[in-house]
């Protein structure tokens, strides 16, 4: 890792940009960044951790830059939310997955058809212009055993985690694109600072060079998407297409099909 030359670095930072985009409008970046950084000789369960740097920084610029054109409200409900996630995200790094990675695989795989379903079937769902109105205080008890869970799941796995929340947000607490968009930002940034502090505390090796230079490549990307997503009216619309395009590529990746694909082109 010490002898990057220019195009391995030129490459992470286009790569940082692009997952920080992805991140930031809709979710699943890591399917981007995490790659790369296996590419770039780090082991996986390193890589894992590594990616989280950029992760924690691209969610900062995004949030930094949202925060300052007022386009993220947080309502009491809103930070119940979010301590959840935390709360799940601490325990999701400390606990390993007792089933293998291809049973996995296979439950992200039929959540995310599901999610893709309901895009089709219940676009007003996704295109309503306003969260509905919710009590106000704490939410049901179920609500924060599914964001207890998406936390849990972004503490140990990380990829995916955006389109998990987006999905419990839009579709189970009636918010909005824009509206859900925010907080996934917020509650991202939380429990993978909280996930980086457990990875550190258990002596999991950081590559803090890469992971720098990914770092500021999905940093420009974050900031880049936050000011289209704050500026542009039709925001949603665009989020909800780059939400479909994430979904249908994690589809492939996570059921095994892009290795197949992959497999069958590279065979002679």
């Amino acid at each position: 890792m010490e002898d990057l030359n220019l195009l391995q670095v030129v490459a992470a930072v286009l790569a940082g940009i692009v997952a920080g985009a992805i991140n930031t409008l809709a979710g699943s970046g890591s399917t981007v960044s995490l790659p790369m950084l296996v590419y770039l000789g780090i082991p996986a369960h390193e890589a894992n951790a590594t990616n989280r740097i950029g992760i924690a920084l691209q969610n900062i610029a995004a949030v930094v830059t949202l925060g300052r054109r007022k386009a993220i409200p947080m309502s009491r409900t809103d930070l119940w939310y979010t301590i959840t996630m935390a709360v799940g995200g601490i325990g999701g790094a400390f606990i390993a997955a007792e089933i293998s990675e291809t049973v996995t695989n296979y439950v992200i795989t039929v959540v995310l058809v599901v999610v893709l379903v309901t895009i089709f079937l219940n676009p007003e769902k996704w295109l309503r212009n306003q969260t509905e109105e919710t009590e106000a205080g704490t939410p049901p008890w179920t609500r924060l055993l599914l964001f207890l869970g998406i936390g849990a799941y972004g503490g140990f796995i990380q990829a995916g985690v955006g389109l998990f929340i987006l999905a419990g947000l839009v579709l189970g607490a009636g918010y909005s694109m824009v509206h859900a968009n925010g907080l996934k930002l917020v509650g991202i940034l939380v429990f993978t600072l909280m996930a980086l502090a457990v990875f550190l505390a258990l002596g999991t090796k950081l590559w803090w060079g890469i992971g720098l230079i990914l770092a500021a490549g999905q940093s420009i990307g974050a900031w880049l998407a936050a000011r289209f997503m704050a500026e542009n009216d039709q925001a949603k619309e665009w989020m909800r297409w780059l939400l479909i395009l994430v979904i249908v590529y994690s589809i492939v990746r996570f059921s095994g099909l892009q290795d197949l694909i992959l497999n069958f082109l590279t065979t002679p």
